[in-house]
């Protein structure tokens, strides 16, 4: 597992054998079964996860008891609660599998230290922070300019491994919808 971690830093960040071995040392490895939660809302995030195998979810709870997803990742994606995790607040996010997942986790305690010793791997999530704050910036801007079905089908031709793997449900909250409308679509396209 860890050498799927190795291999997706090399993509941004070179990493010797010695580099390798230090990373293995402030990396937690685990294996987590699907609906558990990694961060419950209230709690203090402490951790930054990576997806070697499966999926998780980040959502938050609105005023009527719904969930409304902000965000999925999957393999070789990063997730956390950054402001959380950074700032030591509690979160008002829930993180929870979606599948049964392998993750590779960087606790907040060590972090900095970790950065000290391999100074490349900043770099690193500095870039990952680029993509996946670009990334946000598409969504929001696709969430005031899209109508809803162009929404489901922008995200079903840039993203077709979600809509295999994630339940109706919970795409629908994602992408700003019901459940019930989310079929509507399904429908017409089946239809057509």
């Amino acid at each position: 597992m860890f050498d799927n971690l190795v291999r997706h830093i090399q993509k941004f960040v070179a990493l010797n054998a010695e580099e390798q071995i230090i990373l293995k040392s402030y990396v937690k490895i685990e294996s987590v079964k699907k609906k558990q939660f990694l961060l419950e809302e209230g709690q203090v995030c402490h951790a930054n996860w990576f997806i070697v195998k499966g999926c998780l979810r980040s959502y938050t709870l609105k005023e009527n008891g719904n969930k409304q997803m902000v965000q999925f990742a999957i393999e070789n994606w990063w997730l956390t609660d950054y402001f959380s995790f950074e700032n030591k607040k509690p979160s008002q996010l829930f993180i929870q599998t979606v599948e049964d997942c392998e993750l590779i986790s960087i606790d907040d305690r060590t972090a900095e230290e970790l950065f000290v010793r391999l100074p490349q791997l900043e770099r690193y999530f500095r870039l990952i922070l680029q993509k996946s704050f670009a990334a946000s910036l598409m969504r929001l801007q696709y969430m005031f300019n899209l109508s809803p079905e162009e929404r489901f089908h922008h995200f079903n031709d840039n993203f077709p491994a979600f809509i295999q793997r994630v339940p109706q449900y919970m795409l629908a909250s994602y992408l700003g919808f019901t459940p019930e409308f989310l079929s509507k679509i399904r429908a017409k396209i089946a239809d057509s």
